[in-house]
């Protein structure tokens, strides 16, 4: 079985991209001093189609779900902290949605697969797969079925949501090890340059997680195409969140990606449906090892690099400013013109 997955079209408009640049170079500033503020008003700009691009209802999801793998001790903390964190979400004391609060980001959180009962309430969305995924030692994380579901469900998931721009998250006590192998598999990187502490493991827990992932790899070893590979690592909230990437590129909302574990959801998407990367805006350059190659082999350049390994949509809620900034540069800023600015002498020397 496998998920209708929507159509994502090429982007490319140049001359829209010709308007854009042409805007930017007016403005009240020697051309480029604004750095990749520019370049990030600009990819903005092209996704929105608008020469005076506004963002609206800034929509924050965080996908939820264990891991059958964290028995093996790939992670610093039990699998029942992934549940606690979600209670954390939702009573608003974690970091992100701290941060959420202060930047106006409406925060969603979803149970893809947690396992734990939760009792409904305002900005929790049950979309549970199952009770966890499968060990993927010993068989594959999820089924053909179950992954197709979690997929759908993301793509159901931002169907309903408002606004035009969507920040990714995550929680998930084993998650880093579902992304370095989702990131070896579909890469050919080795699962060692893959794999860091994660939550904090040390050298020999890292050591002890790498032998772990090189095993699982050989065991899925025919797991090659993208959604094989999903449903063969895991996870559902990984799933959930390529359903979620694939929609919202289709409807050519902006995604602004966190951290590593999102990284290798936008990596399986972006395999599915290639032109998903036109919309996408890289928040940040997590601490975790694997995720700078990723960000290269993804041709991507993070706004921020401030060490941060938390997840949870973090990284993408404290880049947001960024994005608003660049937003209203373009829409708001004086040009040379209407400011009555004098521009730079043709021939000036120094």
């Amino acid at each position: 079985m496998k998920p209708t997955l929507p159509d994502v079209p090429d982007l490319h408009d140049a001359a829209l991209a010709a308007r854009l640049q042409a805007l930017l170079d007016d403005k009240t500033k020697p051309q480029g001093a604004l750095g990749r503020l520019e370049a990030l008003a600009q990819r903005i700009g092209l996704i929105l189609g608008s020469e005076a691009p506004l963002l609206r209802e800034p929509q924050l999801v965080v996908c939820a779900a264990d891991h059958g793998l964290a028995a093996h001790g790939v992670s610093a903390y039990p699998s029942d902290v992934t549940w606690q964190m979600v209670e954390n979400f939702l009573a608003g004391g974690a970091a992100v949605s701290v941060l959420a609060r202060q930047h106006a980001l409406a925060l969603t959180v979803v149970d893809c697969g947690v396992r734990h009962a939760f009792a409904p309430r305002p900005g929790l969305v049950d979309a549970k797969v199952g009770w966890g995924s499968a060990d993927s030692s010993q068989q594959p994380a999820m089924s053909p079925e179950q992954c197709a579901r979690a997929v759908t469900n993301g793509m159901d998931l931002v169907r309903g949501l408002p606004g035009n721009a969507l920040l990714l998250g995550e929680m998930g006590i084993g998650n880093t090890s579902a992304a370095s192998l989702l990131m070896s598999r579909l890469t050919g990187l080795d699962i060692a340059d893959c794999t860091g502490a994660g939550t904090g493991l040390d050298a020999d827990g890292v050591a002890r997680k790498i032998a772990v992932l090189r095993q699982v790899l050989l065991r899925h070893a025919q797991a090659s195409e993208p959604l094989q590979a999903l449903a063969a690592f895991g996870g559902f909230e990984i799933a959930t969140l390529v359903g979620a990437v694939l929609q919202a590129a289709a409807e050519r909302r902006v995604i602004v990606v966190d951290g590593f574990i999102t990284s290798a959801a936008v990596l399986v998407a972006a395999r599915l449906r290639p032109h998903v990367l036109q919309r996408c805006v890289f928040a940040h350059r997590s601490g975790e090892r694997g995720h700078t190659l990723l960000l290269a082999h993804l041709k991507a350049e993070p706004l921020l690099d401030l060490g941060l390994r938390l997840g949870e949509g973090s990284g993408a809620a404290l880049a947001w400013p960024l994005l608003v900034s660049a937003c209203a540069i373009l829409r708001d800023m004086a040009s040379f013109s209407s400011a009555g600015v004098s521009r730079r002498a043709a021939h000036a020397t120094v």
